[in-house]
């Protein structure tokens, strides 16, 4: 029997490591003119492949439209100690980081990429490249995929199919979610895609842009609603960037006027930071620089946004560096974003991410309506729901083949 995986980024890739260990004619199809186009990009930072997290801590990195407890047999299904065994069984050493992220021994995507095709192909997975998705027909069982081609428009029909399409982020690799609306013509339900992972844009005083920008906040906490993540920030012309945000942007996109804390001293309390400064004497913003250690960007934040009832009067500052308020506009476009947020509700598939309405359609990674911060949660979702899918898929395809 024939099964079709459209998309070739780690989903769709991960979909193709597990459905080619059967007998099942396999062809895969990607839009630009190579497979694993995001995967590099994610390679930019180093790979960072997965989490050594538990099972239970990695889970509840996740957001979206599931119900509550869905992550944990998903990615027992497929670990992050199962994603380390198949890149070693592909010649790629890992190793665990200092923050508890996995990374391949080199930092490199490509060498991994490389080998992962090449064992695909070796497996008699055939490739089409450059094989746009323009629409889906669900036809009596079967499903009729038409391309855009170099060669023109041309149809495949397949037993079974898997749609690897991405989100929205990163557009130029691939994910330009232009198949949203072939899936809600067929009445599925697909939420609009938002940007995750990304900086927020705030309107500064041209004087935090002229001392800080570039500049990091280190070591510090952010608290939206009453989620609080410790980490660190950039300050940029346009607003702030840095992993700390990123972890934060289900929170902020919930809230009607985001508005974030930034607590520049987490590791003191309000009356240990007065003590710091009570015996200087002089400017105390310029006392508590020295008396806190302040980098530069933590330093213009304090001498430009504390209010003027604060700046003679050493508690008051100290509280105020604890919790000073940043107000933010909105999120950086979403071409810009690491990934997104949104996509097709999990009440419009089973247990094996198979679309209720239409039997022998499945579908993986950013397509479906989950969220994750970065840290090797993204590429293990992509690779776990892969997995997921690609079993689905599988087992569809023994039971209507009748064997």
């Amino acid at each position: 029997m024939n099964l079709g995986i459209v998309g070739g980024g780690p989903a769709g890739l991960m979909a193709a490591e597990i459905a080619v260990k059967t007998g099942h004619k396999i062809t895969l199809f990607e839009g630009k003119p190579s497979v694993g186009r995001k995967f590099l990009v994610a390679g930019h930072g180093g790979l960072n492949l997965t989490h050594s997290d538990s099972l239970d801590r990695f889970s509840e990195q996740y957001q979206g439209s599931f119900a509550a407890g869905y992550w944990t047999p998903l990615l027992k299904a497929f670990s992050n100690e199962d994603t380390r065994a198949w890149a070693s069984e592909l010649g790629i050493e890992t190793f665990i980081g200092t923050s508890g992220r996995v990374f391949p021994k080199e930092f490199k995507a490509a060498p991994l990429l490389r080998s992962w095709i090449q064992r695909l192909r070796s497996n008699s997975i055939t490739f089409e490249a450059r094989h746009y998705l323009r629409n889906i027909h669900p036809n009596d069982g079967r499903i009729q995929l038409e391309f855009s081609t170099p060669d023109g428009i041309i149809s495949r029909t397949f037993d079974a199919v898997i749609l690897a399409l991405g989100g929205a982020s990163w557009p130029k690799t691939g994910s330009d979610a232009q198949w949203v609306p072939l899936l809600r013509d067929l009445g599925i339900a697909v939420t609009n895609f938002q940007a995750a992972n990304c900086g927020w844009e705030t309107i500064w005083h041209s004087d935090i842009i002229q001392l800080a920008e570039g500049q990091p906040l280190k070591n510090i906490a952010v608290t939206a609603n009453s989620t609080t993540i410790q980490g660190e920030l950039m300050i940029t012309s346009y607003g702030l960037e840095g992993g700390a945000i990123y972890q934060l942007g289900h929170s902020l996109r919930s809230m009607p006027h985001p508005l974030l804390f930034i607590d520049l001293k987490p590791t003191f309390s309000s009356k240990e930071l007065y003590h710091k400064i009570s015996s200087y004497s002089g400017d105390i913003i310029n006392s508590a620089q020295k008396a806190w250690r302040l980098g530069k960007a933590a330093h213009a934040l304090i001498s430009i946004l504390t209010p003027e009832e604060f700046r003679n009067d050493s508690l008051s500052l100290a509280r105020f560096t604890k919790a000073i308020p940043i107000q933010l506009t909105s999120p950086r476009p979403i071409v810009e974003a690491i990934s997104s947020a949104g996509g097709i509700l999990f009440s419009e598939l089973n247990d094996d991410l198979m679309l209720r309405k239409y039997p022998g359609i499945f579908v993986a990674g950013e397509m479906i309506d989950w969220e994750a911060p970065t840290g090797g949660y993204l590429l293990q979702g992509c690779f776990s729901t892969g997995v997921r899918a690609a079993r689905g898929a599988l087992k569809y395809l023994s039971v209507n083949s009748g064997s």
